[in-house]
């Protein structure tokens, strides 16, 4: 049996999937609507929502099987999410891979599967919609492209957790987004001994932008800003406006010199886009960098504290 590889962004495509607030939640009519149209329409005994974590993958919507999660090693979801297109087995027995998988030597038998890949706005992979049939079957092209239309119909549904996460203005999580993804990232750093370092951030004289230039101005300023900073760190990165003008950035497996290192570059991008800009204005931030400490900062929020004392320090030294 060849268990599923584990993408190299694994960890932000799981902090992903944690921030919709939707794993181990209850059945949904409008998600088991659709894996009940699935089975209809291919005559299939089963079909799933299934979502992967870290080490399962957990049925949002199940119909034709009893269990409500099962082991990541040996599912068959987990391949399907390291492509793009829809992962097809027409004969399990038949494909060395799967031959002596326990889900096909025992229940529930699977020979044909067809998942495809279920995507979060920002690209990253969730999960599947997948058939499953205990009876090799060809899929033809019409099936590959109905299977496709529905698994687009569950992306919808999932866009709408997302936007309880997400800051409507910056396009960049909100607190609560940020909160969730930081969490489980520091979870993940403490397992695997990786160290971690949080950046807090707050603009300097945001509110005299508003009062003097108008609120368009200034939700223009943190626009610009949102942008420069999703530029400037690496895509693994978890960056969120926590609120008004504040910022944080949780970067994982890396040290607070490589965090000045970034603040840097970052400092010299904004610079040029102020000297470049005909504004009136210039946006500048206050920051301060601190290093998670597992024994310090049990929580983001512990974490967040000290980087805000820090900010708040440089802050007060500019005045």
């Amino acid at each position: 049996m060849n268990k599923p590889d584990v993408p190299d962004d694994d960890l932000i495509r799981v902090a992903t999937l944690r921030s919709l607030g939707v794993l181990d939640t209850p059945p949904e009519e409008r998600f088991d609507r659709l894996t009940r149209m699935a089975r209809r329409l291919f005559g299939v005994p089963i079909a799933l929502v299934s979502l992967v974590d870290e080490n399962r993958q957990w049925f949002k919507s199940r119909v034709g099987l009893d269990m409500d999660e099962a082991s990541r090693d040996t599912s068959f979801c987990g391949h399907a999410i390291l492509g793009s297109d829809v992962f097809i087995i027409p004969n399990a027995v038949e494909d060395e891979r799967f031959a002596d998988n326990p889900v096909v030597v025992n229940e529930p038998h699977i020979r044909f599967y067809a998942g495809c890949p279920l995507r979060a706005p920002n690209g990253q992979k969730l999960g599947t919609l997948c058939i499953i049939d205990r009876q090799p079957r060809n899929f033809e092209k019409e099936d590959l492209e109905a299977l496709v239309d529905l698994a687009s119909m569950v992306e919808q549904e999932f866009s709408s957790f997302r936007l309880a996460s997400m800051d409507e203005l910056t396009n960049i999580s909100n607190r609560r987004g940020f909160m969730l993804l930081a969490q489980h990232s520091l979870h993940f750093c403490v397992r695997e001994k990786l160290s971690a370092t949080l950046m807090f951030i707050d603009l300097d004289n945001f509110k005299p932008i508003n009062d003097r230039f108008g609120h368009a101005e200034g939700d223009r300023a943190l626009t610009v800003f949102a942008d420069l900073l999703k530029s400037t760190f690496r895509d693994s990165d978890i960056v969120g406006r926590l609120g008004g003008d504040e910022f944080a950035v949780l970067l994982a497996n890396h040290s607070k010199e490589e965090t000045e290192k970034t603040v840097a570059r970052l400092c010299q991008s904004l610079t040029k886009i102020n000297q470049e800009s005909n504004r009136g204005y210039n946006i500048t931030f206050s920051y301060g960098v601190v290093a998670f400490d597992a024994d310090n900062h049990r929580t983001i929020d512990a974490l967040l504290e000290d980087g805000d004392k820090l900010m708040y320090q440089t802050k007060k030294s500019k005045k």
